[in-house]
């Protein structure tokens, strides 16, 4: 099958699953079945219902479209009175669940799905919104209904974050096991978090936007960066720079005396698309990723470098399930879904072609036992693992796809139209 045919069947069969997986609840976030509601996989969770939602919204598909936003309802009916959005929602339960260490990134997720099916500028008042440039795919949002509807979950949500917000740094702190990677022992100041909570200020227009991203650059990367002026920033940065052996990528996360280079392919692409990484940087990283071959032969693949058990970042937790052992799961694995970010950071770096060429590969790891939309594949041996029919995996796609083939620069566009 050529191509684009190949592409344009991966589309049909992405739309396919996520109506599939669609309840009057908002999307599951994989196929209902035994297993799968045995692991939990059906109910609506909040990394997972945002991230479907932007490729929802730009699948074509206007039932999709229509229910793109369902979720982050069914989200923000369960929000805690503390401003943070839950892990998932059991719907049948009728409960919410915030992880054992709590769970920072859905509230992080939730935002910018707003934010995104909105188009205009949710940061400014009332006057200055009316005003403002449209998004150029404004057909495809709520015209800024959804911010209105929100209004006061999304003033709780930015109250709970700013309060995880270190107060020199003006980075968000957290547990380790607490974000997407769920038992990777990621912990203080986190990459991936960050990148998202640069882009969130952004789009919300929050204080301190500029020293979030100066201050990812310099405890992320310190060894691009000038020493920090402030004496603990100084500190944490020696350690990384006396120790790191990865000094290409941005380090996974920052502690006091300890750090993680490991290579975390998710938190440095979405550096790139979030706007932490300059021009240099951008070519920095991604030179970096493709040297570490992340992304062959499916796109992409969690770390650089598995954590084995005998690191001191080895935790009993990363056993559960046999699930996190090098080469598996966050440790390792290959997440197709992860290659929707990593497809749509290289039409950001203008490299369009190539990008168009490993959206094919993500097409081929999603079409692996007859489009079963397998959550993760081993990362040596290339074995389909983890649930079936991921609801994230279509979405990705779609949103990737959407990139590609018209060149859209999506996060950074709607950075921009919401008065970044």
């Amino acid at each position: 099958m050529e191509a684009e045919d190949f592409l344009a069947t991966c589309h049909r069969k992405s739309c396919e699953l996520l109506l599939r997986n669609l309840a009057p609840t908002g999307i599951l976030a994989a196929t209902v079945n035994e297993r799968s509601e045995e692991r939990g996989y059906t109910a609506i969770f909040g990394r997972d219902a945002a991230i479907c939602a932007l490729g929802m919204a730009l699948s074509g598909n206007a039932e999709l479209r229509d229910a793109a936003a369902t979720g982050l309802l069914t989200l923000a009916q369960h929000q805690a009175p503390n401003g943070q959005m839950p892990k998932f929602v059991d719907v049948r339960r009728e409960e919410a669940d915030f992880w054992y260490l709590g769970c920072i990134d859905s509230t992080l997720w939730w935002l910018i799905a707003i934010a995104f099916l909105d188009g205009p500028p949710v940061g400014k008042p009332p006057a200055e919104e009316a005003a403002a440039p449209r998004h150029p795919s404004d057909k495809l949002r709520s015209g800024g209904a959804l911010a209105a509807r929100f209004a006061p979950q999304i003033r709780l949500a930015l109250q709970w974050l700013l309060a995880q917000e270190h107060q020199r740094f003006f980075l968000l702190q957290q547990n380790e096991a607490s974000d997407w990677a769920d038992i990777m022992p990621r912990s203080g100041f986190v990459l991936y978090t960050n990148a998202l909570w640069f882009y969130v200020k952004r789009l919300y227009a929050l204080p301190r936007a500029a020293e979030t991203r100066e201050n990812c650059n310099g405890i992320f990367h310190p060894f691009s960066a000038q020493l920090a002026e402030y004496r603990r920033g100084r500190l944490l940065a020696d350690y990384a720079l006396q120790k790191a052996r990865n000094r290409e990528l941005y380090l996974s996360f920052v502690n006091f005396s300890f750090f993680g280079d490991e290579g975390d392919v998710f938190g440095n692409v979405l550096a790139v698309l979030m706007g932490i990484a300059g021009d240099a940087a951008t070519r920095r990283t991604l030179r970096a990723l493709r040297t570490a071959r992340v992304h062959d032969p499916y796109p992409v693949r969690t770390v650089c470098e598995p954590i084995p058990e005998d690191s001191f970042l080895w935790r009993p937790y990363m056993a559960r399930h046999e699930q996190n052992f090098a080469w598996q799961y966050h440790n390792g694995g290959i997440w197709p879904m992860v290659g929707g970010f990593w497809v749509s950071a290289l039409v950001d770096a203008g490299q369009r072609d190539e990008a168009r060429g490993e959206l094919v590969k993500m097409a081929r790891a999603c079409a692996l036992n007859d489009w079963e939309f397998n959550e993760w594949l081993h990362g040596q041996n290339l074995e389909p693992r983890g649930m079936p029919g991921q609801s994230w995996n279509a979405a990705a796609f779609l949103f990737a796809a959407h990139a590609v083939d018209t060149g859209t620069r999506v996060f950074a566009q709607t950075a921009a139209s919401c008065g970044a």
